[in-house]
């Protein structure tokens, strides 16, 4: 493909991608538009992460402009075309057929913009916009309803809700983000289906949920999820008696970049009757978890590490030395579990706070002095004595015991020490 500017270098602005994309599809006598997210969100004075093409083109024509093309879904008439360092999708305009599966239509009709907007699933993702003047294309209504600050389902709300059950879900994100009141036959619909989104797939129903929490929107991506009976079919469990449904409170006092994982611990934790999870009950709930999410490995060990340390820094932080605290510091979900504590207002969080900076810039995890090497050659055998000498001279120095190896080294044959008291493992 020629005028692929940037392939090498930093791509260009996708805006510009898409642009260029259009162009060649018009110059080859065919209708190219700016089709959903990209136009709803200039509308609303948001920087467009990427753009999508629709186009009266069929795919062979699509690849006979774009020869280079890849087809990731050519019944549907999808096609990946790259420039400037971008890949831009462009989709052929469809109508589709019905949806026996509850996620993706049984067959397509290719045919023309308006077409094309009706089978969308709300109104604000439903306008085109011309690249070249910039006029937007509105069958749907969704200009008004942007304006209005409403999601809509386009046309019979059942009707395109049971096409993709996951769609749900999508109002809720969409409604969050955007700060849009959910129209009440919308919200009707969504609460209707609510039940039928537990035979969606566990990892769709994880990966909106991540794309939900990870947002600055989440505290009402939450409150919507509870308000609309949304919890069961999420998490595959009974629905909670209305007095008891979470409100949001520590979820909406994280600070606003918070990953995903530290997001759902603050969801446990405002769905847990006691507030804090206790130790004991942290692996069972993080499991039960992960399988209703689809949770990867590293997510899961993120989720158990944030709320196991929120569980026993309370009590351990206040009554522990400066080895106790750097290693809970030094400990994986520290941070996650600070977070937590700050969001919940508790009054160890302060404790923390002060104590922290002079702990870090001792070191909380300097490399130990002693290892099991230095042991050997003492004279120690290998065998379950190790561990409790190793951690017993790493306290003493992470408590500032020792300035040096050396002194360390001492202390194993000082009196009262691992050797000094003559009782080598022979």
């Amino acid at each position: 493909m020629t005028g692929d500017a940037g392939e090498h270098g930093a791509p260009i602005a996708a805006r510009a991608a898409a642009t260029w994309v259009a162009r060649r599809l018009r110059d080859a006598g065919h209708r190219a538009l700016f089709a959903g997210g990209c136009v709803r969100d200039q509308l609303l004075g948001l920087e467009p992460a990427d753009y999508d093409v629709a186009t009266d083109a069929l795919p062979d024509q699509v690849r006979a402009v774009f020869p280079r093309a890849i087809g990731v879904g050519e019944s549907f008439g999808v096609m990946l075309v790259r420039h400037g360092g971008r890949t831009v999708e462009v989709a052929t305009f469809r109508a589709d057929g019905s949806y026996a599966d509850g996620r993706r239509p049984d067959g397509v009709r290719f045919s023309d913009d308006r077409e094309d907007a009706l089978r969308r699933d709300f109104t604000i993702n439903g306008l085109f916009e011309d690249p070249e003047t910039g006029a937007v294309i509105d069958h749907v209504g969704g200009r008004a309803d942007l304006d209005a600050r409403i999601l809509r389902a386009i046309g019979d709300p059942d009707a395109r809700l049971a096409e993709d059950r996951l769609r749900a879900l999508r109002a809720v994100r969409f409604a969050a983000r955007f700060a849009l009141a959910v129209d009440p036959a919308t919200e009707a619909a969504v609460r209707r289906v609510a039940h039928d989104l537990r035979a969606v797939s566990r990892e769709r129903v994880g990966h909106e949920l991540r794309r939900m929490l990870a947002h600055p929107s989440r505290a009402r991506a939450v409150s919507l999820v509870e308000s609309m009976g949304l919890v069961p079919a999420i998490l595959s469990g009974p629905a909670p008696p209305p007095e008891t449904r979470a409100r949001p409170s520590v979820v909406a006092a994280l600070p606003a970049g918070a990953p995903f994982e530290e997001a759902l611990a603050a969801w446990m934790i405002d769905r847990s009757a006691g507030g804090a999870i206790p130790v004991s009950e942290v692996r069972g709930r993080v499991n039960a978890w992960r399988r209703a999410l689809s949770l990867s490995n590293d997510e899961t060990e993120a989720l158990r590490a944030a709320l196991e340390l929120r569980a026993v820094i309370p009590s351990r932080w206040p009554a522990g030395d400066r080895a106790a605290r750097k290693r809970l510091a030094a400990a994986p979900g520290f941070g996650a579990a600070r977070a937590l504590l700050a969001a919940e207002g508790h009054p160890v969080a302060e404790a923390v706070a002060r104590d922290l900076p002079a702990l870090v810039a001792e070191g909380v995890a300097p490399r130990p002095f002693v290892d099991g090497d230095d042991l050997v050659a003492a004279g120690l055998a290998p065998g379950p004595r190790f561990k409790a000498i190793l951690d017993a001279l790493y306290d003493r120095q992470l408590n500032l015991e020792f300035p040096d190896r050396d002194h360390a080294l001492r202390a194993l044959a000082a009196p009262g020490g691992p050797l000094g008291e003559g009782a080598r493992d022979r």
